[in-house]
């Protein structure tokens, strides 16, 4: 919702930019009553009083007390606080709370002799407290409660829709237009009425905040009253308009007797009754209304969490999806889903519809997808795909099944991209990665000095990258090709991703151990994909590998937690997603060291795309080996993942068996007393020599524990190492 946001406030007159779920904004006083009056989108609107450092208890107190609240509130106003602290040393949000509470209150009581009063249901102020990474920020929340209740719900389901979500979806199926070429607005699954009645408000430009009795700011000393009335004045008049101008094309339904009447009180309370019509009805007999051409059926469906269970919905999709497809051509359709498990089918396929737009999107802590499609004329069948062979089943169960077994993991950890199979059945011998990103935009601009956005999820959303091992020279080149065949088959069949979105390689041993490889044809681009927090763009058809080692994953978050505050050096950088993660740990200073010129501007790319820019984030076009030992600087954390051989003729030739002990001695040559060297390879039978660093290094094996779940299966894919100087 964060682009909708945006425009939203841009349209208001404020600087707006987007932010990781959020959007900030510039500008008067009056743009932020604006927002807090108009805005369907927002939940809060905050204004920051004071930001500063807060590495423990302590300071949080001194620096909330360091504040001039009589600038702001009574001593004796009522006050709430809401706290989020995260990846701080200031663990407890309650007990961030109360400590910001207690600095407000001893500065209430010393200056005045009273003190505010705790209220937790509508307080005249509320306060936000965020700390994160040690730097807290206190706001002022203007909106005082959230700007979803728009004071005219009286009664909800047993499952509601937040009205700011039902906005966003009504904006995303383009609502606005349809209305404004003469269209006609279905809920055939209403419950409340929360669609439709915020279809009418929207259609109506009757604001969204127009009926609230309570903002945040009315008990704030910087408020001015008489400017809050202009606008509230104003919104008013163009209520008025909006509601005379306003057509009876308004038609919802629901099998509930009872979420019938809820729907016409709300609407009632709403001011838009007189122009909706409400009908007790099944899906199964929803129609076009009478007179109606054009329009959008947009819904929210039961999806198996809150009521029923999911194995139902499958042929509820359907009988909806045939309904659409018999009655409504020429319409628009958006029906809001619960977004599949891995494993799971997708609810589209149910529907029968082709899906023009996927977008992800949360009811409550629900992630769903809303599925925006064009009715076509006449029934479109979904097209049905060729049965798997006897081989192909099993190994779509065996993807299935992992996916099942890694489902909690990649839920808790927020996993975007991660292997799904390696190999399990010999006879299918392939490594599957599952990359969940959107395509990169061309000549996007650098994001170092913006904020960094969270794209919209479309329907290009999931991608597979199936690398194949070679079968050896006993085996049938026939049977090979058809095994191969029937994995891609598969893999497409377990995931739900078409052939168009698999790149598919072929990894053969050469002469002298070198890789090459036999790529699909690149039909796809640049993807940008997100993990920890940060995005990286990978490209998985044109490299023989896509820019973002998977099973690297835990490392660079080791990295990130060893950075802070060091100098850091990147060397074989490759794609420099180590010294992004390096960045966001807070580290002074990166520097990644690559022989590729192709390779460092792709590290220049995720550096930027994640806003570290300039001079405290180098890139050095050098022989890594050459480096270290030129002896350019000291560091406090240095990564070294070589490959496992290199014979460019534009370097040193280098084997990481002979010559890793040099290499790491070189560093420990240019470490600080307290600096660590985290290295890592992913040769199969390497044997780090000990005995001769022992003299020089204290050394921790992280291996075992540097193997994501995902790459359990394998865990001789990458060892890695923890060394710090003996002192």
């Amino acid at each position: 919702m964060e682009y909708l946001l945006r425009d939203e406030l841009d349209a208001l007159g404020a600087q707006a930019h987007e932010a990781l779920a959020g959007v900030r904004f510039e500008g008067t006083l009056e743009h932020a009553y604006l927002a807090c009056l108009h805005s369907r989108l927002a939940s809060r609107v905050l204004l920051p009083l004071a930001a500063f450092d807060a590495p423990d208890n302590d300071a949080l107190y001194e620096g909330a007390r360091a504040i001039d609240w009589s600038r702001h509130f009574a001593p004796d106003a009522s006050l709430a606080i809401d706290a989020v602290v995260s990846q701080s040393a200031i663990h407890h949000s309650r007990y961030a709370m109360l400590r910001v509470k207690d600095a407000i209150v001893d500065q209430c009581r010393e200056q005045s002799g009273t003190r505010p009063d705790i209220a937790i249901e509508r307080p005249a102020i509320r306060l936000n407290l965020r700390v994160h990474r040690d730097r807290a920020t206190l706001s002022l929340d203007l909106s005082g409660e959230p700007l979803h209740r728009r004071g005219w719900r009286r009664d909800q389901g047993e499952a509601p829709l937040k009205e700011n979500l039902a906005a966003a979806m009504l904006l995303r199926a383009r609502w606005p237009e349809i209305h404004a070429n003469g269209g006609a607005l279905l809920d055939p699954m209403c419950g409340s009425g929360t669609l439709l009645i915020e279809g009418a408000l929207m259609a109506a430009d009757v604001a969204a905040g127009l009926r609230r009795t309570h903002f945040g700011f009315f008990a704030w000393r910087g408020h001015d009253a008489a400017l809050w009335q202009r606008l509230h004045d104003d919104a008013q008049a163009r209520a008025q308009e909006g509601l005379r101008a306003l057509r009876p094309c308004f038609f919802g339904a629901d099998h509930a007797p009872l979420m019938i009447e809820i729907a016409k009180r709300n609407a009632q309370d709403a001011g838009v009754s007189g122009f909706l019509q409400l009908h007790k009805r099944d899906v199964a007999h929803v129609q076009r209304p009478e007179g109606c051409t054009t329009g959008l059926v947009i819904t929210n469906p039961p999806y198996g969490e809150r009521m029923g269970e999911r194995g139902e919905l499958p042929a509820l999709y359907r009988t909806f999806g045939q309904r659409l497809r018999e009655d409504f051509a020429g319409w628009r359709a958006a029906v809001l889903v619960a977004a599949a498990e891995p494993g799971e089918p997708d609810p589209a396929h149910a529907l029968g519809l082709r899906i023009d737009k996927r977008y992800a999107l949360y009811n409550g802590a629900i992630a769903c997808h809303l599925l925006v499609s064009g009715i076509d004329d006449g029934e479109r069948p979904a097209r049905e795909r060729k049965p798997l062979s006897a081989g192909g089943e099993m190994v779509r169960n065996r993807m299935q099944k992992n996916l099942r077994n890694l489902r909690k993991y990649l839920a808790r950890e927020s996993v975007d991209c991660f292997r799904v199979y390696d190999a399990d059945l010999p006879e299918y011998a392939a490594a599957i990665d599952v990359y969940r990103g959107v395509p990169g935009r061309e000549n996007e601009p650098p994001l170092a000095s913006r904020v960094r956005r969270t794209p919209s999820v479309d329907e290009s959303q999931t991608w597979l990258h199936v690398q194949e091992y070679a079968a050896p020279a006993s085996v049938d080149a026939e049977a090979a090709r058809v095994r191969l065949r029937d994995l891609v088959h598969a893999a497409g069949e377990a995931l739900d991703v078409p052939r168009a979105r698999i790149a598919l390689k072929t990894r053969r041993r050469g002469k002298g151990g070198s890789k090459y490889g036999r790529f699909d044809e690149a039909r796809g681009g640049k993807l940008i994909v997100q993990e920890g927090g940060l995005e990286f763009e990978v490209d998985l058809f044109s490299h023989l590998d896509s820019g973002l080692f998977l099973d690297h994953r835990l490392v660079r978050a080791r990295l990130r937690e060893l950075a802070g505050g060091k100098r850091f050096l990147n060397l074989f950088a490759y794609t420099g997603s180590a010294s992004v993660y390096a960045a966001a740990g807070g580290a002074a200073e990166t520097v990644s060291v690559d022989l590729s010129a192709t390779y460092l501007e792709w590290a220049s790319r995720n550096l930027a795309r994640n806003g570290f820019g300039g001079s405290a984030h180098r890139l050095a076009q050098a022989d890594a080996q050459e480096f270290v030992r030129a002896g350019r600087g000291r560091y406090g954390l240095i990564y070294v993942d070589p490959p496992t051989f290199s014979n460019s003729s534009r370097a040193t030739d280098f084997d990481v068996q002979r010559d890793h002990v040099a290499l790491l001695e070189a560093c420990g040559e240019r470490l600080d007393r307290d600096g660590a060297i985290v290295f890592s390879n992913n040769a199969r039978r390497f044997r780090l020599d000990e005995d001769a660093l022992a003299p020089g290094f204290v050394i921790e094996d992280i291996g075992r524990a540097s193997i994501p779940p995902d790459f359990a299966r394998r865990p001789n894919i990458h060892g890695c190492w923890l060394l710090r100087p003996r002192r």
